[in-house]
């Protein structure tokens, strides 16, 4: 989350009039993230999170509003989505698609334990067998051909080495055969900034807005990706394993998942190593804008490489 449009109570006092949360008492910018511009605003009636959204429009809003109303009713722990006076799940903010949603309370982890990962396996696993009752589809948008493309862009702005690691993974994950994969609603960027917890309890996963339909398998491997290595990015065995464990009592993996399993580890880390280094190369502007180092997910595609990946239980 981050600030790439600035809100001021002048613009924040009548859209939130839109709503029945009671009037303003306060907000401020949130400095995570590097998407969309977000609030936390304090109304008489309650706490919200306010996300102005840079790059979406209104017609794939609903996609990911209902998703998360939907997950939310399912029991699912996800920030539920207000609705205006009128019924809609956004409304416009400064020339923007805007929406409220309830703030979960909680702290994101900085060193989570093996206890939170478990949490974490069996809430992902919730959502890949919940998210089934939801009718909404959206393709993935960092999906293969958004490799390719990035590649391009990225290609002449690359030292010699990050080229040569790049164009061969690029080729490594075309050879890949993932068409027998369970596929359905997944979360895509569930890192531990991405979930909050009051002390084990997991009390929520947050920001939707990479949501698509998309493999299990991947949006699995995201989260081991994040949640379950250590400082030099090798794996940590018992949270791994919690994790997993915790993931498959919900929803078993298929032999075509145990199969890929590998590759789609190195498919999470290419995939965000990309899109850091976009935009490291590239850089948006903002008031308080966060550009994640891609240094670690490049260790990471590099560990898995090596085989370094420990299996599914």
């Amino acid at each position: 989350m981050s600030v790439f449009t600035p809100v001021t109570r002048r613009s924040l006092e009548p859209f939130l009039a839109g709503y029945d949360v009671g009037p303003l008492v306060n907000f401020h910018g949130i400095s995570e993230g590097v998407e969309n511009t977000n609030y936390f605003v304090d109304t008489r009636d309650g706490q919200f999170v306010l996300t102005l959204f840079e790059r979406l429009d209104y017609e794939q809003l609903p996609y990911f509003l209902g998703l998360m109303d939907h997950l939310n009713q399912q029991g699912v722990p996800t920030p539920a989505p207000r609705r205006t006076r009128d019924g809609a799940l956004s409304q416009p903010l400064l020339g923007k698609p805007a929406a409220l949603v309830d703030r979960i309370p909680g702290i994101g982890v900085a060193d989570a334990s093996a206890q939170q990962c478990a949490a974490v396996g069996q809430a992902l696993a919730r959502l890949h067998t919940d998210g089934q009752g939801f009718d909404g589809h959206r393709p993935p948008d960092r999906s293969t051909d958004w490799w390719q493309t990035t590649a391009r862009a990225l290609h002449a702005h690359l030292a010699a080495d990050e080229r040569e690691l790049l164009d061969d993974e690029l080729a490594f994950q075309a050879s890949v055969n993932r068409s027998a994969l369970p596929t359905g609603v997944i979360h895509a960027d569930l890192f531990r900034d991405n979930a909050l917890f009051a002390g084990e309890q997991l009390s929520g996963l947050i920001d939707w807005y990479y949501a698509c339909n998309d493999r299990f398998i991947y949006d699995l491997a995201v989260a081991v990706n994040d949640w379950c290595v250590d400082e030099h990015w090798a794996p940590r065995a018992d949270h791994w394993t919690q994790l997993l464990v915790a993931y498959a009592t919900v929803r078993p993996f298929t032999d075509a998942e145990r199969a890929v399993w590998s590759a789609e580890l190195r498919a999470s880390a290419l995939r965000f190593w990309l899109s850091r280094l976009y935009d490291r190369c590239f850089p948006r502007g903002g008031d308080l804008t966060l550009i994640k180092d891609p240094t670690p997910q490049r260790r990471r595609l590099e560990r898995w490489r090596a085989g370094e990946a420990l299996p599914l239980p």
